[in-house]
């Protein structure tokens, strides 16, 4: 008897090679620290302070911030696949500069070029991952970068790791020329990778819509409901907006609302300072009194291998939990565990004859890993999956340019703040955490096994996202909800996943009450059928 592997859909396989760029950005992070300490670096390059250290390390990120913020309006006019292959092909050059570099100067370059490429396609790849996923799977595969990203770290670290072993300038050289391979390898990826169907219709090419549905192996009744229904065929009608003004729609009714958020989950929750744990991570434990030796292995190999294995887990079952547990339940965690070292540090608890020491070392594990688990993976795909059409490219790119903006801003003010204070940096990193959790507590409403076309018609008619959420938080405390099996048109769904498409009755109010126009979601022949 043969056996038969059977082919995975094309959105699968389409995610899956989209998301090297994902793991090009890991590799990066991975590696980085550990060239910086190689020997043969420090005599190609010259000895680094501890302040041109850490510009070294983090500019990559400073350089990303800015394409970010005008990639969205480049992918809405050239298509999100020409943009990510633009953005590799910078990259491999950057990593390529990098690799050859003989003086700082020319390695400095290399980096802000690596910059410039992964801010044009990190958030585009989320993007068109999000817009060719089906409802059902949409969260699995939206954090495919983030799962990549996390095998990169590990995967750059251990290159590094075998690299040092070498009795050249090669040691530090190799991580980059794999860089520049893999570039130039996501920059023709594009090239026969299906274009979002979504970006042709908003662009006005439905055949060929249909005809890249059919490759990405997309079901034809899911299609028919939400691509080619009739509420997505008013969205797609919309006038498209120019480059500036698709940038200032972003902050008018009715985008604020679903623009803001995304800022706030891509950017502001960054500074729950994630990056000072991966970067500095050797800094952290020495500081707890452990050795350098041990420090590093435990920050840099230890840490790249369980938060790879974490993610395994959190990427199978994205769309088993909903965003909102997951973000307020990661939060919460991570919340705990900032205040929980700095208190330990205020309280001179941390000594090397002290037990807390290991307590602090377990907790600087479980932030991470929490991190990598919920807000690493989930913020992608929420901050994309709730904006409108017309606007999901300009929101998301400027939502990724401030991650990169305020990962930055950690990576940079981490080192000083551990050097004046052994318990200042954790208490601040805690409130941010602490206070993340209370806003999406009560602003983020949940999304998951919705279509986009409805999460964009709750999110357009103001007021009902907000008082759906109300009203599914008055049915959990009075012991009415919970994620329980409900059918919905013959199909068995979850209440937290029909929360924001319960709101029938409240859009239907608002409309009548502001004529507005609603359409419902159902294709022609549904309708017709009734009829």
């Amino acid at each position: 008897m043969k056996l038969e592997i059977p082919r995975p859909p094309g959105y699968v396989l389409a995610a899956g090679m989209v998301s090297l760029g994902g793991f090009l950005n890991g590799y990066d992070t991975g590696s980085i620290g550990a060239v910086t300490e190689m020997p043969f670096f420090t005599s190609s390059i010259g000895e680094l302070t501890p302040f041109l250290r850490g510009f070294t390390v983090s500019l990559i990120m400073l350089t990303g911030a800015f394409p970010s913020f005008f990639a969205g309006q480049l992918a809405d006019r050239f298509g999100r696949l020409a943009i990510v292959a633009a953005g590799a092909l910078v990259f491999a050059i950057g990593a390529a500069l990098e690799g050859c570099a003989n003086k700082l100067a020319m390695f400095l370059v290399g980096r802000a070029l690596c910059g410039i490429g992964e801010g044009l396609w990190i958030s585009n790849i989320t993007v068109y991952i999000t817009e060719i996923a089906p409802s059902a799977r949409r969260g699995m595969l939206v954090s495919m970068p983030q799962f990549m990203a996390n095998a990169g770290i590990c995967v750059g670290y251990f290159t590094c790791y075998g690299s040092v072993q070498i009795e050249s300038s090669f040691s530090w050289r190799a991580p980059y020329i794999i860089q520049a391979i893999l570039g130039l390898v996501l920059a023709t990826t594009p090239f026969i990778l299906p274009q979002s169907p979504r970006w042709l219709l908003l662009n006005g090419h439905r055949d060929k819509a249909i005809k890249e549905l059919k490759r990405l192996d997309f079901s034809a009744v899911e299609a028919e409901k939400d691509l080619l229904g009739p509420a997505a065929e008013q969205q797609i009608s919309a006038r498209q907006p120019g480059a500036v003004e698709g940038l200032t729609r972003l902050f008018r009714k009715p985008y604020r609302k679903p623009a803001l958020l995304a800022l706030y989950v891509l950017g502001v929750i960054q500074l729950s300072g994630i990056d000072g744990v991966l970067y500095y991570a050797p800094t952290l434990f020495a500081q707890a009194g452990i050795s350098a030796k041990t420090s590093s292995f435990l920050a840099s190999g230890l840490s790249a291998i369980l938060m790879l294995a974490i993610s395994i887990p959190a990427v199978l079952f994205t769309d088993s939990v909903s965003r909102r547990t997951n973000v307020i339940t990661g939060g919460s965690i991570l919340t705990f565990c900032m205040f929980t070292i700095g208190t330990l540090y205020a309280s001179n608890s941390v000594t090397p004859q002290n037990p807390a020491r290991w307590l602090v070392i377990v907790l600087v594990f479980v932030f991470g890993l929490a991190y990598s688990a919920t807000w690493g993976i989930v913020g992608k795909i929420y901050a994309s999956e709730i904006q409108p059409a017309a606007t999901r490219s300009a929101a998301s790119s400027v939502a990724q340019g401030l991650g990169f903006f305020t990962n930055w801003i950690v990576a940079i003010i981490t080192p000083v703040l551990l050097a004046n204070s052994s318990f200042g940096a954790y208490f601040l990193f805690g409130s941010i955490c602490f206070v993340s959790v209370l806003v999406l507590m009560f602003s983020m409403p949940e999304t998951k096994g919705l279509s986009l076309e409805a999460i964009q018609e709750a999110f357009l008619v103001p007021g009902t996202a907000q008082r759906g959420r109300v009203v599914s938080l008055l049915k959990r405390w009075a012991g009415l909800g919970g994620s329980v099996p409900v059918a919905v048109g013959g199909a068995q769904t979850t209440e937290s996943a029909i929360e924001l498409r319960d709101l029938g009755g409240l859009l239907t109010q608002d409309a009548a009450a502001s004529g507005v126009q609603t359409t419902s979601l159902e294709s022609g022949s549904e309708r017709s059928g009734r009829a």
